[in-house]
């Protein structure tokens, strides 16, 4: 099992990415985590657009009661939309479909869509995902993909790579894993760092942003390791379980 690390989506090779190819998409600080709450919480399915306009046209095929929008640029919440972080998201999301677009995570998880399967993945279902890939693998390359920020490094994204990383290890045979040098980085930054995760978070610059307008109990909420046993798939153009 070959595992690569992308460290920002804007390393994404289109071309590159087919049915070979097992995409695990991650966007710790929010998206990827506010996929996966929301979709806990009820949600029909989640349709991530690529920017405000995407989102208000998709919006248009439903009645106002089967959706929300749910979305932020640049950091900033869109005017009309719902805030993206997952303690406040949740409570609109049960029965509906979330219509999201972010900065980032949205952008990452559509970049890979043409890959035999793209997961959105997180700390809060890890476990699940790993197990998923490990019960229906057949030889493709794992392509683990760090949203980032911009089309810069995130911290966050490393360390959850890192985590997903250790959750393949506990299920697979060592030997069998074959890591690129930017997967075992990951890895390996994981094992040093394994319980520190709200505090690695918290330093990271997103995280230190998101401390800074208040949203400290996501951060805290973002952490909870393998609290959801649920497997978000892009099927289409929704993800969902």
């Amino acid at each position: 099992m070959k595992i690569n690390l992308l460290m920002k989506k804007e390393e994404i090779n289109h071309e590159k990415i087919d049915d070979t190819k097992i995409a695990v998409v991650l966007d710790i600080l929010m998206a990827t985590t506010s996929i996966t709450a929301a979709l806990a919480e009820g949600a029909e399915c989640v349709v991530p657009v690529l920017n405000e306009s995407e989102a208000k046209s998709e919006k248009k095929k439903y009645d106002d009661e089967e959706v929300c929008l749910a979305g932020e640029d640049g950091g900033l919440v869109i005017d009309g939309f719902l805030n993206p972080v997952p303690t406040s998201l949740c409570q609109h999301v049960s029965g509906r479909k979330l219509i999201l677009s972010t900065t980032n995570g949205t952008i990452a998880i559509r970049g890979a869509a043409k890959a035999k399967t793209t997961y959105a993945a997180s700390l809060l279902n890890g476990a699940a995902v790993a197990e998923d890939i490990v019960n229906h693998y057949n030889g493709e390359t794992i392509l683990i993909i760090c949203s980032g920020s911009s089309n810069q490094f995130c911290l966050e994204d490393f360390y959850g790579a890192g985590y997903f990383i250790e959750e393949l290890t506990k299920i697979t045979d060592k030997d069998q894993l074959e890591l690129t040098d930017s997967a075992n980085s990951a890895a390996l930054f994981y094992n040093a760092f394994s319980n520190q995760a709200e505090s690695i978070l918290n330093q990271s610059k997103v995280g230190q942003m998101l401390v800074k307008a208040g949203f400290e109990k996501d951060i805290e909420f973002t952490c909870k390791k393998n609290t959801v046993d649920l497997v978000p798939k892009l099927r289409g153009q929704r993800i969902i379980v």
